[in-house]
């Protein structure tokens, strides 16, 4: 899923189509059945993809056609990943430097709670 996204704010379904690599209809159907997705729809009733959309739809796209997830499977498949989520601070990918500040720290605190008590 590490497909590179255009710095764009706002995909039109064509382009979402494209990057997914799915026909339009499909991407409309994916909708109705899966309640996380939820694009924003201009004045002129056009759906409007943001970058999170996009991203959830090549997770879908990978859950049904390479792991080989029936409809109903995926969409529980995706309410685990998003509860696993929740609490966990999101970094950059590959970002090392990061991670090893934020251990060193939790150490540090957990160090400092041992000293209080």
């Amino acid at each position: 899923m590490e497909a590179r996204l255009p710095d764009k704010i706002y995909f039109k379904i064509g382009e979402v189509s494209e990057i997914v690599g799915v026909e339009a209809y499909v991407l409309r159907y994916w909708e109705t059945e899966f309640e996380l997705l939820k694009p924003s729809k201009a004045p002129s009733r056009h759906r409007l993809y943001k970058k999170k959309d996009v991203e959830l739809l090549l997770e879908i796209k990978r859950l049904l056609y390479a792991e080989g997830f029936t409809i109903a499977g995926a969409g529980k498949r995706l309410k685990e990943m998003r509860k696993e989520e929740k609490g966990q601070l999101k970094l950059p990918l590959g970002d090392q430097k990061y991670k090893t500040a934020l251990v060193k720290l939790k150490r540090d605190i957990q160090s400092l709670r041992k000293m209080l008590t």
